[in-house]
């Protein structure tokens, strides 16, 4: 064993970034090869000038170390507890302040930059491929709303082409009993995702679209979902929706009209 006392500043220093900062041990596991305590090592971290880990960053190596384990590890928890702590995360960032915000959105940014162009193009790949099944499928929101109308009561037909003024359409969800159109549009029905022509294209589309239906006399409900899904953000729409739902079947507004919800 190292005796730490014996050692002279300098080779204090390089025994601590060695096994600190290099082999990311911890103070403790520090101060156990050298027969000393873990504080006088910390003191001497900081008289060096070695960078002391935060307590994010010790518990990220705890964990990768297998020195500890994740607290919740293991743990089953209810859809119910789930939807208590989406909920919850959900109001910390709609309550979080401006700086706060652009602070973590600096932070995204240059995690993203920091990131390698093969790391890059694995990741844009894997949601490039995430969108067009999602095209033929239905996207994650979509396949929420049907659970939860279904759940509700409605007959709802997913993703069917629906024979509108001699035109085959496919409605993400129609409710044929209230003659109610749902369309769920994400980012690339108003962003430049895909590039301005892409998104021309599909504004075109779109409208065409919303004319054909209301021309039928239908009720359009267009969800604009600007967010990544999560239950949280997908309980917030149910809620405007079901609420419109209630509205047409209560005859409390008129046939042939574009209803607006969106995530925010």
């Amino acid at each position: 064993m190292i005796e730490y006392d014996r050692m002279n500043d300098t080779e204090k220093a390089k025994f601590i970034e060695k096994e600190y900062t290099q082999n990311k041990k911890s103070f403790q596991d520090v101060a156990a090869l050298s027969n000393t305590y873990a504080n006088k090592i910390r003191r001497d971290a900081k008289k060096f000038n070695i960078k002391i880990r935060d307590k994010s960053e010790a518990q990220k190596n705890a964990l990768q170390s297998g020195k500890t384990k994740h607290p919740t590890h293991g743990t089953k928890r209810t859809s119910e507890t789930k939807q208590k702590i989406g909920m919850s995360v959900l109001q910390s960032w709609s309550t979080i302040n401006e700086q706060e915000l652009n602070i973590r959105k600096q932070k995204a940014k240059l995690n993203w930059e920091n990131k390698t162009e093969e790391e890059k193009k694995y990741i844009l790949n894997q949601a490039n491929t995430a969108v067009r099944e999602a095209g033929k499928t239905g996207s994650k929101l979509e396949k929420f709303l049907l659970e939860k109308l279904l759940a509700d009561g409605f007959v709802v037909e997913f993703h069917k082409e629906q024979s509108i003024l001699n035109t085959k359409l496919q409605i993400d969800l129609f409710i044929p009993k209230l003659n109610v159109a749902i369309e769920v549009d994400g980012p690339s029905h108003f962003a430049p995702v895909w590039g301005d022509q892409a998104l021309n294209k599909n504004k075109k589309y779109d409208d065409k679209k919303t004319g054909l239906i209301i021309g039928k006399g239908l009720f359009l409900i267009r969800v604009k979902q600007t967010r990544d899904f999560s239950k949280a953000r997908g309980s917030l729409i149910f809620q405007k929706l079901e609420s419109l739902l209630r509205d047409i079947e209560n005859n409390n507004i008129s046939q042939g009209k574009v209803l607006s919800i969106g995530d925010e």
